[in-house]
């Protein structure tokens, strides 16, 4: 009986940006869903939407458990797709470089115009003021792992968050209420999807219900 694993990209990403995790898990004995989707087109709702279809495909070809790995804005979209959408065979869900309590540099870009042409509706969902997106995510209620990043590339956007980050996204913003287990690891937020210590740290997440140290 084997497993499946959906993985979602981040924000202004494709699917071949996970292919290296999405490789490395099918090594590992699962079955991968690596899905794409227009991050910058849709708010989070509307992507819930339009990755449900191919989620219940694939979730009926899979005897065991569906797990979920979400990087970044991805982690974001698999909250609000458990939500409303929980498969009942949902297993474990591992977040990478997730911005769970929004990002002070989209605090500082929102309102600028090239940014909302950029990242578009799911972009200004990014800010740290979350009080509207709460219905949307709803609670912990499975197991969750948590890796974060402490290696900001340049001192400007390290400033602007004032705390332990990985450059985008601080430490403490990727931390939930009732996460099972939470780990950070030296590397910037936009080489998350590229590192093997990451993959190998979701994928022991995934068989055991915590993190390697």
């Amino acid at each position: 009986m084997s497993d499946g694993v959906i993985v979602l990209h981040g924000i202004f990403r494709t699917y071949r940006s996970m292919s290296g995790l999405a490789r490395n898990l099918e090594k590992a004995g699962y079955e991968v869903l690596n899905l794409g989707y227009p991050s910058t087109k849709l708010s989070i709702e509307e992507l819930v939407e339009y990755i449900n279809e191919d989620i219940e495909r694939f979730s009926r070809k899979i005897n065991g458990k569906i797990h979920f790995a979400g990087y970044s804005m991805g982690g974001l979209l698999v909250r609000a797709y458990i939500n409303k959408y929980r498969p009942k065979k949902l297993g474990r869900v591992v977040m990478i470089a997730t911005p769970n309590n929004g990002s002070e540099i989209a605090d500082l870009l929102k309102d600028l115009r090239l940014y909302h042409k950029l990242y578009g509706p799911s972009g200004q969902q990014l800010i740290t003021d979350q009080k509207d997106l709460k219905n949307i995510f709803g609670k912990v209620d499975y197991e969750l792992g948590i890796i974060a990043g402490d290696r900001p590339v340049d001192m400007i956007s390290s400033r602007i968050i004032g705390k332990p980050n990985d450059g985008k996204v601080s430490i403490e913003s990727t931390k939930l209420e009732n996460m099972k287990d939470h780990i950070i690891i030296r590397c910037n937020h936009t080489y998350f999807p590229a590192s093997r210590k990451a993959h190998a740290q979701a994928i022991n997440f995934l068989a055991e219900g915590r993190f390697r140290r």
